[in-house]
């Protein structure tokens, strides 16, 4: 792609941006689950940062649960290496919120566990860059190359304007996988309570019971199976089912 000198200055990385947010629009609009729209997020980093040979994603959710995704195994393993030993470029550009580049894994003094192993898979050189939503730190995007030196403050200002979007992203698509983890949540309460239902009322046949003896049996029979009391109720109802057959 040519670039104009002037419009790169004016308006950095224009083309290239307008691509990627066009791309990740397209996602949301599909309302994709997060593992999937992560695994887009880390095959659009490494196309959009020049000399990028493998990236990652690491997003961190309100518990403190972390997920990620990444372009291969490579990277898998690098991102691997500073969870377990809790150091690293990715988890301090998501910690401080702020760009972190290495330069050079072998020279820079800051990870020395981490950028020695890293080093030893064949990793020159590292940036990361924060997601934040609004005041919600989710993460970090992270790009990897084999050369030292390879990135710079141009690779850094796209990084960071790619992880703003990727942001806008994860954001979206984590509150619909929220809401639609809660719709089937309560959909499955509703069937819960129409099957305890169903299993009161077969008990208050059989055995000629009010409504909060039939309950009190129920419990008692999940406590002695030490079974849920949904799976109880399966049970009962099932067993009238088949009676009437």
């Amino acid at each position: 792609m040519e670039r104009h000198p002037s419009s790169a200055t004016t308006l950095p990385l224009a083309e290239e941006l307008a691509a990627v947010s066009a791309r990740l629009s397209g996602l949301l609009l599909l309302q994709e689950t997060v593992t999937t729209a992560l695994g887009l997020v880390t095959a659009l980093a490494v196309e959009t940062v020049p000399d990028a040979t493998g990236a990652g994603v690491t997003v961190v959710d309100e518990r403190g649960r972390r997920s990620s995704a990444a372009t291969d195994r490579l990277v898998e393993r690098a991102d691997a290496l500073q969870y377990e030993l809790d150091e690293g470029p990715c988890l301090a550009a998501a910690s401080a919120r702020r760009v972190v580049r290495v330069d050079d894994l072998a020279a820079d003094p800051r990870w020395p566990r981490w950028a020695e192993a890293a080093g030893g898979l064949g990793l020159g050189a590292a940036l990361s860059a924060p997601m934040v939503a609004g005041d919600r730190g989710l993460g970090a995007v992270k790009v990897y190359a084999a050369r030292p030196g390879a990135f710079d403050t141009r690779a850094e200002q796209l990084l960071t304007m790619f992880a703003a979007q990727a942001a806008i992203l994860v954001a979206n698509v984590q509150s619909l996988d929220r809401a639609q983890r809660l719709s089937e949540e309560l959909h499955a309460m509703v069937r819960d309570r129409d099957v305890v239902s169903i299993a009161k009322g077969v008990l208050m046949a059989r055995h000629a019971v009010d409504e909060d003896t039939a309950f009190g049996m129920l419990l008692t029979r999940a406590g002695q199976e030490g079974v849920p009391l949904r799976a109880v109720a399966r049970t009962v109802a099932d067993s009238a089912a088949r009676r009437r057959r």
